[in-house]
């Protein structure tokens, strides 16, 4: 009695309705995916998958003799301040509510639809330590069993996204090398950009998402992972290969690259330092109850994971970053 009055007070009933078999007996393939997907904008059952029946992926290339070998280790906190929006000032700039899905804020905490490289720049209030005023976001992930606090508001029930936000447990921020050269410092106020929030109805194009299990580092998939304890996690690389000029282009992504599968950058591009960001979830609940925020009609799938950022560091920090990475040591 209680589940059914939660599903009938809330709507969440769709959490749920994946544990049928398929209409008519046939397999869960794709087709019977995407068939599931047209109902109520929900994930389907294939959408998860046990992390246990995920291979373990390849090594990363190894190192050339001109590599970049070091690491910088960023704090900039696991949004404490529960800071959200449904804003995109990357994608959609001077759009309010232009993402219709709720963002976690980490770095600058002056973030909205009007933000601009200026205004970030006159901001003092950051999560970072050493004055990052940089930002960094992603799409929030949910509890869909629960209630949220936004449930009436635009950005969460008001489009479609239901459910509870599940806080940050802890957040790894990286700049890591290149295995083929040195790197280059990021100019103030590039743009990086990774993921397509639109992956579903852009037939996967530019569909970066990487899901993983704590514990589970070589094991990476497309889909959302049922871990053995619950700790899920998102692992954000930004591409790192830039262009040398522009600091941001039309389409968010022609401006940078990523690195081949050797590790060189493009003809045309630089090493940067990579960005690399691993979002850990400890209180995520058993089976298939947990989803991202999303467009409409992206049916809050996997693959639409993405994320921005935005450099705003002072020139020494980067100049720090840029030393550890090339020397070879960990900071």
């Amino acid at each position: 009695m209680v589940v059914l009055t939660l599903v009938t007070t809330v709507g969440l009933w769709w959490a749920f309705r994946d544990d049928r078999p398929p209409a008519s007996g046939l397999p869960d393939t794709a087709a019977a995916a995407d068939a599931a997907h047209k109902h109520n904008d929900a994930p389907a059952a294939s959408d998860y998958i046990n992390i246990l029946d995920v291979p373990p992926g390849t090594q990363n290339p190894p190192a050339g003799p001109n590599a970049s070998t070091g690491s910088y280790r960023h704090d900039c906190g696991r949004n404490e301040n529960g800071f959200y929006n449904p804003d995109n000032f990357i994608v959609v700039p001077g759009k309010q509510s232009g993402a219709h899905h709720m963002h976690d804020y980490l770095g600058n905490q002056s973030v909205d639809w009007r933000t601009t490289d200026q205004s970030l720049a006159a901001s003092t209030a950051t999560s970072c330590r050493l004055a990052d005023q940089s930002s960094y976001f992603w799409p929030v992930l949910r509890d869909i069993t629960k209630v949220g606090a936004d449930s009436e508001q635009v950005g969460g029930g008001k489009d479609g996204n239901i459910g509870r936000i599940l806080p940050l447990a802890d957040v790894r921020m990286e700049f890591l090398g290149n295995a083929q050269s040195k790197v280059v410092a990021m100019p103030r106020f590039l743009r990086l950009w990774k993921g397509n929030a639109k992956a579903i109805t852009s037939n996967l194009q530019y569909a970066l998402a990487q899901w993983t299990c704590a514990g589970f580092k070589d094991r990476f998939t497309m889909k959302y992972p049922l871990c053995p304890d619950g700790a899920v996690q998102r692992v954000i690389e930004f591409p790192s290969c830039w262009n040398g000029k522009d600091l941001n282009s039309n389409d968010t992504r022609s401006h940078t690259a990523y690195p081949d599968k050797n590790g060189a950058c493009p003809a045309g591009t630089r090493a940067i330092p990579k960005l690399v960001i691993t979002l850990t979830y400890s209180a995520v609940p058993p089976g298939r109850a947990f989803a991202l925020d999303a467009f409409p009609g992206e049916h809050h799938r996997p693959e639409t994971d993405h994320a921005g950022f935005d450099n705003v560091m002072a020139d020494d920090l980067m100049a720090l970053i840029v030393d550890c990475v090339n020397d070879g040591r960990a900071c």
